[in-house]
């Protein structure tokens, strides 16, 4: 059903190249923006995996690259920001190419903010709408077909010290271009892919299912679950499937042009506040938190997430469930996915929070800090366009099911409805 609001907004002006050889094309963008001398941001792992000489081996000597900064950390930080910057200033680069996942896109974006606005202090322009025009060249390539981040208006720089994430929203932060090229996801890890998709999965559902939807968004969105859908279960099958992964890929933008436009909701606001406090991986908290946040909002939304149920089984399933079963079949689809990619990855992906560690082998979220997590939830704006409101037992209700991976049962729901 389409579904058009009085009014909307809608923007993607990022150039979009997709291919198996995408990476020759860079030349041409750099040229396009009047760009000779980029530094390269990166990741150890990236960089570990080869991925910076498969960049490097497609520039040829067409393109001068005045620095690769390989340090950026899983969450970005302010740190990592400030020193990219000095090195991008000290080189005399001229653009950027963020080679990575969400972190490194999101690194880039901040220090292009540094850089391009002359500036030491980045949190002067975290929030919405305080930078005021263009950036220095920004080329995406990401590795992982999950954030989005290519083709996204937001950054979001973690500031340690406080255990917070710090959002900057702006359509002067999306990139100039995004180079999707199958070569950049063929290393990647059984786990990460697994928790990707599903990162890539959350944000087109929540962009479907949440206030600021509109048909444009919409289309980005069905098209990313179903690509999703038809192709993340045989590339976790057959990893080196180049056509699997460039669909995952071109999912994930798809994706994130839908919630770069429509936003997301109570999923993405509990599970920044679990990444923030605990570490947890943004993909991981996605995978765990969707079903969750679906079976919280259904009696807001449920008629959209039954919707939904199409793009993810198919018509003949469609058809052939009752109407009134159709969001709770797509409910149980997710979790059901999850313990696909759960029994794919030998236990690696986490279906519920308590199964989520550490690199030291520790559980990464002690039960004891769910109440921790609940108070950083309520300050991060993800929550503005959720459907449906949380206070403090709502939140706690949630994690603690999510904690131990039982869904919220019917009595549950029947409070919302009461309660609200």
């Amino acid at each position: 059903m389409l579904h058009i609001p009085g009014y909307y907004e809608y923007c993607c002006r990022v150039n979009v190249v997709a291919g198996h050889d995408g990476l020759e094309k860079i030349p041409a963008l750099l040229e396009r923006v009047q760009a000779a001398k980029p530094m390269i941001v990166t990741d150890r792992g990236v960089a570990g995996a080869g991925l910076i000489d498969v960049v490097t081996a497609a520039l040829g000597d067409k393109v001068t690259i005045g620095g690769v900064e390989d340090d950026v950390p899983q969450d970005s930080s302010l740190e990592a920001v400030q020193r990219i910057a000095e090195a991008y200033r000290a080189n005399g680069c001229d653009a950027l190419i963020a080679v990575g996942g969400g972190s490194v896109l999101d690194t880039a974006k901040g220090a292009n903010i540094m850089v391009s606005e002359e500036t030491d202090d980045l949190m002067a322009f975290s929030g919405v709408g305080k930078l005021k025009r263009r950036l220095k060249p920004l080329i995406a390539i990401p590795t992982t077909a999950g954030t989005g981040s290519e083709t996204t208006l937001v950054a979001v720089i973690k500031d340690h010290a406080r255990h917070q994430k710090m959002p900057f929203v702006s359509y002067f932060l999306l990139p100039d271009a995004a180079v999707l090229d199958s070569r950049m996801t063929l290393t990647l890890p059984p786990a990460i892919t697994a928790a990707t998709a599903m990162d890539a999965l959350t944000h087109a559902v929540e962009a479907y299912t949440c206030l600021a939807k509109n048909p444009l968004s919409d289309a980005n969105a069905v098209s990313a679950i179903e690509l999703i859908a038809r192709h993340l279960m045989a590339v976790m099958q057959q990893p080196d499937n180049r056509d699997g992964r460039l669909a995952l890929a071109v999912a994930a933008t798809l994706a994130g042009m839908a919630f770069s436009n429509a936003m997301v909701g109570m999923v993405h606001n509990i599970g920044h506040a679990t990444g923030a406090v605990c570490g947890v991986p943004h993909g991981t908290c996605m995978a765990i938190l969707l079903p969750y946040g679906l079976e919280y909002n259904q009696h807001r939304n449920g008629h959209l997430t039954a919707e939904l149920l199409f793009h993810l089984e198919g018509p003949d399933v469609f058809a052939h469930t009752p109407s009134d079963q159709r969001a709770q079949k797509v409910i149980a689809c997710i979790r059901e996915m999850n313990q696909s990619l759960h029994a794919i990855t030998q236990g690696q992906h986490a279906r519920c929070l308590r199964e989520t560690y550490d690199r030291d082998g520790n559980r990464a979220v002690p039960f004891e800090r769910l109440t921790e997590i609940a108070a950083t939830a309520k300050n991060d704006p993800a929550i503005l366009l959720n459907p449906e409101d949380l206070d403090d037992e709502d939140y706690m209700m949630v994690l603690e099911h999510a904690w131990d991976g039982s869904p919220l049962n019917r009595a549950d729901i029947a409070g919302f409805e009461k309660k609200y």
